[in-house]
């Protein structure tokens, strides 16, 4: 995947090319072979008196496990999510797929969600998968979730190996100011913004009903971009003082260094999401990182085969790279 380029029927300049790679497989191309995955779904009541689900695919007593991550508003039923569960289940894996708070289908109770840096969440999941399997479980966080689960590893360390056997981040924002800005403007401001708070706006709002006085609405109803409902939303009801603080605290870049299990990131250069500037260079990391950025892919993408295509090589290689970690 490190030297991945699309086919050529999907090809594209630029940014044209990155969007096409971006928006194609996550409407149209293939995630399985077979039937869809059957997951099976368990509520975990969390600490503070909330809940998570977590959606499993499983497998026998001794098999090893796979854990994965969603993206902003994703969920087990993401393209990307049923790509990795086809790997699983071809491969009789264990897969869990937990769901962060209000992302299941149901709003969650506390008067908080979810986010980028969200790693005590994180580490307090994979705590409790962790008592389910006989080895450290391979984990897998996708764009958001990426970003989050290499915060837990940042912050873990060397303790991160009792968990986790190895970590993995694929289109993840690991620099949430450059993404965010990028999100922001043209084209991707008219698609990709207005879509994620298609869903973030009423989810919000409906937590203001739930909580009375929590934000703003006027405020709310007014952002037109991921920085302004960042501001009114995320930032506060997380214990980050404004955007940019969350975005700068959040962020998994700066403290890569830290990590000291296997960790794979992995960003196409034309992520649309992810400017390729502000992407790391292999200085900038530890020496258990491995930075894939190959020229094409888009966000979280990667297709491959004839036309419809499918986006099955993206957890093949994923995986190919977990096995040679020994």
């Amino acid at each position: 995947m490190h030297d991945y380029r699309a086919p050529r029927w999907m090809l594209g300049h630029g940014a044209v090319g990155g969007h096409v790679q971006t928006i194609w497989p996550a409407l149209f191309a293939r995630r399985f072979e077979g039937p869809p995955p059957q997951f099976r779904r368990e509520r975990w009541d969390t600490p503070d008196g909330d809940f998570v689900d977590v959606d499993f695919l499983d497998a026998a007593a001794d098999a090893p496990w796979l854990v994965l991550f969603h993206g902003l508003e994703g969920s087990s039923a993401s393209h990307y999510a049923q790509a990795f569960a086809h790997w699983a289940r071809r491969h009789g894996w264990a897969f869990a797929v937990p769901h962060f708070r209000g992302c299941s289908g149901e709003l969650n109770r506390a008067p908080r969600a979810y986010h980028s840096g969200d790693f005590e969440e994180v580490g307090w999941i994979l705590e409790r998968l962790r008592t389910r399997s006989a080895q450290p479980l391979v984990v897998v966080g996708v764009s958001l979730g990426g970003n989050a689960l290499l915060r837990w590893a940042e912050e873990a360390e060397a303790s991160a190996a009792r968990i986790a056997r190895c970590v993995c981040a694929v289109s993840s924002p690991i620099d949430l100011a450059a993404g965010g800005h990028a999100i922001g403007r043209g084209f991707n401001r008219q698609v990709y913004t207005r879509m994620f708070l298609a869903t973030m706006r009423p989810k919000a709002l409906r937590k203001l009903a739930q909580h009375p006085g929590l934000f703003d609405r006027e405020k709310m109803l007014a952002a037109r971009d991921l920085y302004a409902f960042d501001n009114v939303f995320t930032a506060p009801l997380h214990g980050f003082r404004d955007t940019e603080d969350y975005w700068l605290r959040a962020s998994a870049k700066p403290h890569l260094h830290r990590i000291r299990i296997p960790a794979l990131v992995l960003n196409a250069r034309n992520d649309p999401f992810s400017p390729a500037a502000s992407l790391p260079a292999a200085g900038e990391v530890g020496r258990r990182v491995t930075l894939w950025q190959p020229a094409h892919g888009g966000h979280v993408g990667f297709p491959a085969g004839r036309l419809r295509g499918h986006v099955l090589t993206l957890p093949e290689a994923v995986m190919i790279w977990v096995g040679a970690q020994g």
